[in-house]
């Protein structure tokens, strides 16, 4: 791994790796230079690789590479509908993948906060690619660490507030429980979107399923979201499943009746006024894929979230035709 920043490195060109070839060259996250320096880092991208918490069919161990992969076509246009430049107002560098040691369970909570908090520490906001759900709870306690308790802006087609009976298992499906009740969690102005599994409890969350999104739209959505969060500190994570199978096969634990590219990026497009302090994409498992497909709607996610960071930093969409 390069641990240069990428001045005055020939293949560098307006911070991202061009190696001439779309099919060619470095796989990093949208071609962003691999670093480990942190100081001037305004986004940091890193790879969780872990698998060991899921319930159905492990495999998500592998997404890092998938969603880098998945994002190379992304790295040669400006984005969509944007049209600016990300690498004129943001520093991003891909940090390459966590070191977990995946045969001592007992190590890999503290490893992950540990990776997250070095990387906060700079002032730096993580963008971490999964690995499985479980990840997001040891990125949480860095956060709160931080910031305080976060709001939860959860996109999903599972609560992942099932009964957490020990507070220590690993187990991708009952974190956010723990999270709320280590007081990790502004629960109060949470919101979890898009899910289709049933829990007895809601815990307080507020729940905006998966049929609702579809009855009532997008913009009903985008509203329902942007009420709830208000001017909190707000953390993303973005669960692969939250969309259908037939949109992201490439996931443990698929759930039909799901909600397509297009409906979560125009949410997510809308999202730009909430205060993100970090954001994940969880539980690709290319294993599962077609074609990339999931690949690419997660690096496609991840992407738009760098785009909300930097119209904080005011940069501005140039409008082509009707958006």
């Amino acid at each position: 791994m390069s641990e240069k920043t990428g001045a005055g490195d020939p293949l560098v060109q307006d911070g991202q790796y061009d190696s001439g070839m779309t099919y060619g060259g470095i796989l990093s996250f949208l071609r962003c230079p691999y670093s480990r320096d942190l100081a001037s880092a305004d986004v940091v991208v890193s790879g969780i690789p872990f698998d060991n918490a899921v319930t159905y069919r492990p495999g998500a161990r592998l997404g890092p590479r998938a969603i880098r992969a998945g994002s190379v076509q992304l790295a040669e246009l400006k984005p969509f509908p944007y049209g600016f430049d990300l690498h004129d107002h943001l520093k991003i560098i891909d940090y390459g993948d966590c070191r977990l040691d995946s045969h001592r369970a007992e190590t890999i909570t503290g490893d992950i906060t540990a990776h997250i908090r070095n990387i906060l520490k700079h002032d730096a906001i993580p963008l971490s690619l999964g690995g499985d759900h479980f990840v997001t709870y040891p990125i949480l306690k860095a956060i709160a660490e931080k910031h305080g308790p976060v709001a939860l802006v959860h996109f999903d087609a599972h609560c992942d507030t099932w009964p957490d009976e020990d507070g220590e298992e690993l187990n991708h499906g009952n974190m956010f429980l723990r999270a709320k009740n280590q007081g990790l969690l502004d629960v109060e102005h949470s919101v979890q979107v898009g899910l289709r599994t049933f829990n007895d409890e809601d815990h307080g969350f507020e729940i905006l399923s998966a049929p609702w999104v579809h009855r009532e739209g997008t913009e009903a959505t985008l509203e329902a979201i942007l009420e709830r969060v208000g001017d909190k500190k707000a953390y993303l994570t973005f669960d692969i499943d939250c969309l259908d199978p037939a949109f992201a096969p490439g996931t443990g634990t698929p759930v039909s009746g799901g909600l397509t590219p297009a409906q979560v990026l125009e949410i997510l497009r809308g999202m730009g006024s909430i205060d993100f302090v970090g954001m994940d994409v969880v539980e690709v498992a290319p294993a599962y894929d077609i074609s990339e497909i999931t690949a690419i709607a997660g690096a496609t996610l991840a992407q738009t979230f760098l785009c909300l960071l930097a119209e904080k930093r005011g940069a501005k969409t140039v409008p082509v035709g009707r958006l």
